[in-house]
């Protein structure tokens, strides 16, 4: 007689389903309020994401003078710690950084004009006042002298403009607004994360014996936080680096790149999230060996292919410049050795294991 599947379960097919729809609507509701949250601060995670992309472009494409005006520039770490700021001084922006008056360097800090006295003479003469002056051969060469005007409003006008030549842009009157929905969503589902996966977890573990859910327990927030290692080493240190070796390649071909910001973001999350997955690298490596089909002898016996079959996936999930793709192999092959070194003795039994014990 042939047996159900649900046979043995405490709970029937039915019910199953049942458990299940339960948990998605409250994920769902989770999600909800975590991309209602975030609807009320993305517009400083969208600043935020800018900023890498902006102060490279100041880099390599702003003028030296006017990159020491830089009255409103704020680096990626001054930006997220003034904003979590508890107090804010008055000289603070909305972002949470202090603004300082702008001091123009020694070549920007007088803007002078040549003035034809002669030329001028004529103007007052023509207005009523008689100056000899006025009276010159048509071929006389004029007679200049120099205006200048100390720290002028227009100077740090014209800073600004040529500034804000080089802040990414919209392709579109909606890509702004559609942009601020999807880096909601995002955020949203960050912050919900912990209680969507404590709902999948809910519905998980009732099919789990205590030893197997002891071993997701072990492994779970290991995962969750190489992940996170992963993102954030690569939006904090990669991206940078990566920026300046794509934009001195642009001056160097005399070149100058328009930055939109769908496109930017879209590669920022991208980059991340390709670099998240890469550091799961240790546990992939433990998991193929408790399923015995590799040893820790064999990941040692086998480093050299493994370093090649690492450049390449390196070579895949980063974008096509060198720099990208060596920042990732580096940290790869230190996991990989972490890798080998969980996959010994000081690693926990796998559920396998421990019914066979």
């Amino acid at each position: 007689m042939s047996r159900d599947l649900f046979d043995d379960s405490t709970m029937t097919f039915g019910e199953h389903l049942e458990a299940l729809r339960i948990h998605l609507w409250k994920a769902i509701i989770g999600l909800a309020i975590g991309v209602a949250l975030a609807l009320c601060f993305s517009n400083h995670v969208i600043v935020w994401i800018q900023i890498p992309v902006t102060e490279a472009m100041k880099r390599h494409f702003l003028p030296q003078e006017i990159q020491q005006l830089n009255p409103n520039a704020t680096s990626l770490w001054e930006g997220i710690k003034g904003w979590f700021s508890k107090e804010k001084s008055p000289a603070e922006g909305t972002d949470g950084a202090a603004k300082s008056e702008p001091v123009l360097p020694p070549t920007l800090d007088r803007m002078t004009f040549q003035i034809d006295v002669r030329e001028l003479a004529m103007k007052l003469k023509q207005a009523g006042v008689d100056l000899a002056a006025a009276d010159k051969p048509a071929d006389e060469k004029p007679l200049l002298i120099e205006a200048a005007v100390d720290k002028s409003s227009l100077n740090l006008l014209m800073a600004e403009l040529q500034q804000s030549q080089l802040n990414p842009r919209t392709d579109g009157a909606d890509e702004a607004f559609m942009l601020y929905l999807k880096v909601s969503f995002v955020v949203g589902l960050v912050i919900a994360s912990p209680w969507v996966f404590y709902q999948m977890w809910l519905f998980v573990a009732a099919g789990l014996y205590p030893h197997e859910r002891k071993y997701v327990y072990t492994y779970l927030p290991m995962s969750i936080g190489l992940f996170l290692g992963g993102s954030l080493f690569c939006f904090f240190i990669v991206i940078p680096y990566v920026l300046d070796f794509l934009f001195g390649f642009n001056t160097w071909l005399n070149l100058r790149p328009e930055m939109k910001i769908g496109t930017w973001i879209n590669f920022a999350f991208m980059i991340s999230l390709m670099f998240g997955i890469s550091f799961q690298l240790p546990l992939v490596m433990l998991f193929l060996e408790r399923i015995s089909i590799f040893s820790a002898t064999d990941y040692r016996e086998k480093r050299r292919i493994s370093i090649l079959a690492i450049s390449i996936i390196s070579m895949i999930l980063t974008p096509s410049d060198p720099v990208s793709m060596m920042l990732m192999m580096i940290p790869l092959l230190l996991l990989y050795e972490i890798g080998i070194l969980l996959c010994g003795k000081g690693a926990p039994k796998s559920p396998f294991e421990m019914q066979t014990a």
